[in-house]
């Protein structure tokens, strides 16, 4: 195994802080990009696969740091909520039918009856619009874009793991759907900083705005919605 593809736990509660923001500074806004300034009142919140396939230290695709940001988004969750703004869990499970390529590239599927297959209980189920997803992209074959243009979302915070594959995947389809997206970088994890830096870069470039969970946060605490 190479280097690039060990895991690591860059995040911890000591590092995360000091990581994200350098990241802002390396990867901010790019110049020939027009940024679009985060509007609570058309955003809805996208959290990627926190199931415990990838947060229970059991198994053997656990994420390292993953506690470290679901203590974040859990908080990002909360703040949507109280402000009535959408929140969207996907849920990624496979049979061997709808898996396609990806049953042959990892060797392994998250079946749907695997206990290890659910969304974590620290996020609110009952107050979200659960996606079921296949494939890297949370838009591929399933509901999600209609359900924001049924609540008039234009923007769309990306947030939970990987960083790399399906949070990545997620962004750049958004922005080919039309949204805005915003990708917090201390709200996405995965198996090492190398994977983690990659795409801040690729994102930062033509796809996302980067920012952090508590500019996100404090941003819906002011927002006060149109009567």
């Amino acid at each position: 195994m190479s280097n690039t593809q060990m895991k690591e736990s860059y995040f911890s509660r000591r590092t995360i802080d000091s990581l994200a923001g350098n990241w802002m500074e390396q990867f901010g806004e790019e110049e020939h990009k027009t940024c679009a300034v985060f509007d609570p009142g058309e955003a809805a919140l996208v959290v990627l696969d926190m199931q415990r396939y990838f947060l229970d230290p059991q198994s053997h695709a656990f994420v390292p740091g993953s506690e470290e940001i679901l203590l974040r988004v859990r908080a990002l969750c909360a703040a949507f909520i109280e402000k009535n703004r959408p929140v969207i869990l996907t849920r990624h499970i496979n049979t061997p039918e709808n898996a396609g390529i990806m049953a042959s590239w990892w060797n392994d599927l998250i079946r749907p009856d695997s206990p290890l297959s659910r969304i974590t209980s620290e996020l609110p189920q009952d107050r979200a619009h659960i996606v079921i997803k296949s494939r890297y992209d949370a838009f591929f074959q399933t509901d999600l874009e209609a359900f924001l243009h049924r609540h008039n979302v234009r923007q769309v915070v990306v947030t939970g793991v990987l960083t790399h594959l399906c949070c990545e995947t997620t962004a750049r389809s958004a922005f080919m759907h039309d949204f805005h997206v915003f990708f917090p970088v201390d709200g996405c994890a995965t198996y090492n900083e190398h994977f983690h830096q990659a795409t801040l870069r690729n994102l930062s470039h033509g796809f996302a705005h980067l920012s952090l969970i508590r500019t996100l946060r404090q941003s819906l605490e002011r927002w006060t919605p149109d009567e």
